[in-house]
């Protein structure tokens, strides 16, 4: 799902003889999502060909989870966020949690008959009779 840049994203790509920086802002949009492989990123700014650029990236899963752990290194008593920066963080980072959490747990259904107690067996009994 396409959603539009809520801050700001600074990408910086360096070659021996090339260096290509772009900004992107709130005209821009992003998409994340995860895949079989891993994490893909795209960040793009729609407009005219001259004017238009896009990033994409993919990450697969154990480059991902030591990003993940770096980053959570790198906080410090000292950080420079502020209160709206760590619970926004926050609540992405919770949101991702009970995600995974719930990542291949089959949703019970009561169609299952493995599921039913055995007096709600009983009761379907006389009711199919």
């Amino acid at each position: 799902m396409t959603k539009h840049v809520p801050d700001k994203a600074e990408i910086a790509l360096e070659y021996p003889e090339k260096r290509y920086i772009g900004t992107f802002e709130q005209t821009s949009y992003f998409d994340a999502h995860f895949d079989r492989f891993g994490a893909s990123l795209s960040i793009g700014e729609p407009g005219a060909v001259d004017v238009r650029k896009s990033v994409h990236m993919h990450f697969q899963y154990g480059l991902l989870a030591e990003i993940l752990v770096d980053l959570a290194r790198s906080v410090t008593p000292a950080c420079p966020l502020d209160a709206d920066q760590r619970d926004a963080l926050r609540a992405g980072a919770r949101t991702l949690y009970d995600a995974l959490d719930r990542c291949g747990r089959r949703t019970p259904t009561r169609t299952d008959r493995e599921e039913l107690t055995p007096d709600e067996a009983v009761r379907l009994l006389h009711i199919l009779e």
